[in-house]
């Protein structure tokens, strides 16, 4: 499974939502507040779209995009961001086609769980885990397939399990899976990755469980 995409049609959405959104996982484009929006969903195929209701300059763009991106044969999911406070604008942008709204302004944190929470509604096969741990036996299931790991092995794969989505670096790895004092590095914990995506995932050079958060670390698939 490829990571989430999500297309970012705003006019000034700062680095800091972009950042929490890559942290997350998500493979993040942003398009012009226009037309060319249409031209990005085509090419790009997100599964959801963060869209600026108050574009500037354009008194009626952002309602515009929103009702064609709604009448779309296969629309993704909508968030929108607006700084309109009127409750009444606020529930014309859900009778529209939002699948959410967040007023303007807000933190990126607040974002990203909505972001998440939109997905498991409107996108429920992107937050399904295909992986099921049973803590009391020490087994991990990977469909129907028992599959059989070594204590560390186990140890990483309950760690990624224990907050699905989080990012977790490498030194998150070693501290949890090592005790102290440990000569243990980054690339020990590299290791383990490698070894636990060759018995859990399909295919090990396309990991669809344990994705790589490039920068940051790894998090299992939402």
């Amino acid at each position: 499974m490829d990571a989430v995409r999500v297309l970012v049609c705003h006019s000034r959405p700062g680095p800091t939502l972009v950042s929490e959104l890559e942290k997350e996982g998500y493979d993040v484009e942003r398009a012009e507040c226009g037309e060319g929006v249409f031209e990005r969903l085509d090419a790009w195929k997100p599964d959801l779209v963060l869209l600026e209701l108050s574009i500037p300059g354009q008194r009626h763009g952002g309602w515009r995009l929103l009702g064609s991106l709604r009448e779309r044969p296969h629309p993704p999911a909508i968030l929108v961001l607006t700084s309109l406070g009127r409750l009444d604008d606020r529930v014309r942008a859900l009778n529209a086609g939002a699948d959410d709204v967040i007023l303007e302004p807000c933190d990126a944190v607040e974002v990203r769980a909505r972001v998440r929470a939109v997905l498991r509604r409107t996108h429920p096969s992107l937050s399904e885990l295909p992986l099921r741990i049973d803590d009391q036996r020490k087994q991990v299931w990977i469909g129907e397939r028992c599959v059989t790991l070594s204590p560390k092995e186990y140890s990483l794969v309950s760690l990624l399990a224990s907050s699905p989505g989080q990012v977790f670096s490498s030194d998150d790895i070693v501290e949890a899976l090592w005790s102290r004092p440990s000569y243990a590095t980054g690339q020990d914990a590299q290791k383990y990755v490698y070894l636990l995506r060759r018995k859990i995932e399909r295919d090990p050079t396309r990991p669809e469980i344990i994705l790589t958060v490039r920068g940051f670390g790894y998090r299992l698939a939402l």
